[in-house]
Order: structure tokens, then sequence, then C-alpha cells
């Protein structure tokens, strides 16, 4: 049996992240410019993109460029935003061919403007698309999000817009970047390091972890779909007992 014929695909994760690192190492042991890492780590995107779409996710979000990364040598920041620029030129018809939707979370106004230009073009031109929304995390932080979220929601109570008692759950998502996205389910990290680096902290509140040792240029859909099955494999209680789910 192969790895596509073991995916249940009534068990889907509804919603998928991935952290996609090590493009900088790829490059490095293979004596070469960290940009050239980057470059390969595209492929990977398209591939990961392409079988979440055929195999019915609904959402996948990827980690493309966080609020730490601005600290890097401006060079590779530049290189970045180039490769992200001639990326969505390129990958647009990838997107319409597979009826997919481009969205964007995080700080986009700390984006250049040509960048801005070019991602809210292709978002618009894509707006229609339904068959999965694939989200891009740039310039991203979570605490940043939720520092702006408390601001946006304190602002509001103080103007009595609403009531402080009725603070939820919802109220919080109502107000984060990700407010017209599902939870996370699944959460996926290359290059073997075992952290979050403060992405979508609240969403992945319940998410399954998977930590993948390959670097993310290496990153293709065999190491995708395992780390499907394996999520298919767990358990997911929400807090409570195996008794009260079966």
């Amino acid at each position: 049996m192969n790895l596509l014929e073991q995916i249940h695909k009534d068990r889907l994760p509804k919603h998928i992240a991935i952290i996609m690192d090590g493009n900088g190492r790829w490059a490095k042991n293979k004596g070469l410019l960290r940009v050239v890492g980057h470059e390969n780590g595209t492929k990977s995107v398209r591939e990961t993109v392409e079988t979440c779409a055929k195999l019915g996710v609904d959402h996948l979000t990827l980690y493309a460029f966080s609020t730490e990364n601005w600290n890097r040598p401006k060079l590779e920041v530049d290189s970045l935003m180039k490769l992200l620029v001639s990326s969505l030129k390129k990958e647009i018809n990838t997107l319409q061919d597979n009826n997919i939707q481009l969205n964007a979370i995080g700080n986009l106004n700390a984006l250049p403007k040509k960048v801005h230009k070019e991602l809210l073009d292709v978002i618009g031109k894509t707006a229609q698309n339904t068959r999965m929304k694939l989200s891009l995390a740039l310039s991203y932080g979570s605490r940043e999000e939720l520092i702006n979220a408390v601001k946006e929601i304190s602002d509001k109570v103080k103007n009595n817009i609403i009531s402080c008692e009725k603070i939820d759950e919802s109220t919080i998502n109502e107000h984060l970047y990700t407010r017209n996205l599902p939870d996370v389910d699944l959460l996926i990290r290359t290059s073997g390091e075992q952290r979050i680096s403060n992405f979508l902290l609240w969403q992945i509140a319940y998410a399954e972890l998977c930590f993948e040792d390959v670097l993310w240029p290496d990153f293709t859909q065999e190491h995708l779909l395992k780390a499907i099955i394996d999520y298919q494999k767990r358990e997911r209680r929400f807090g409570k007992t195996s008794e009260q789910l079966s």
C-alpha cells in the first residue's frame, strides 16, 4: 500500500501550518550562498501546496518571513523580498490552475511597497478560488499579533463598543490576523529544530506537532504524507479522556 492509499480522506487535518526551516543550512552545507537555499525552497513550497490541494486540505499556512527576520543581514532580506515578488508572479498560474485562494497574515504594511502591491494583486486575482486557502505569514510574529489584539479590544472596551465581561475566546479570535482561519490541526517544522519560534501561538493550542529532521529544500511529498499519516494515528482528546471520546 503506497502512502496516498494510507491516508483517510475523512480525517484530514483541516488546517496545516508549516515552519519552513533550513534553507540557509541547506545552502551552507553545499558551500552556496544562503539565498540559493531560499530559491531551492520554493520547489518544496510548490510541491507542498499542490499536494495539500489535491488531498483536500482546506487551509495551508506557511511561515514565510517573521518579524524577527527583519534583523537578518540586509542583503539576505533584500534577496528574500525579491524572491517573494518573483515567486508570486511565477506561481499565479499554479494557484489559478489548482483553484487556490491566496491569503496573507502579519504586519503587511512593513513590507516593501513593491512586495505589498504584488501580494495584494495576487490575493485579488485568486479571491474567488475555493479549493484551498493558502496563507503566507509575512512579517508575522505571534506576540505582536496578540499585543495588537489586546490594544484593539482595550480600545473598544474604553469606548463602550464591547463589554469587558463579554470578552471570550471568540473575541480574541476576531482581533487576530487569522480571524478568517480555523485553529491549526497539524503543525510541521522542518530542519530538526523543535521549537515554535513565535508562530501562531494562540492558534496551535491543540495542534498536533510534527518535527522533521529534513531541511526545507529537501522536504518532499513523501515527508508531507508521512506527517499526515502520523497525525491520523494520534488521539486528539482536547482535554477529555479516551473513554469520553469513544
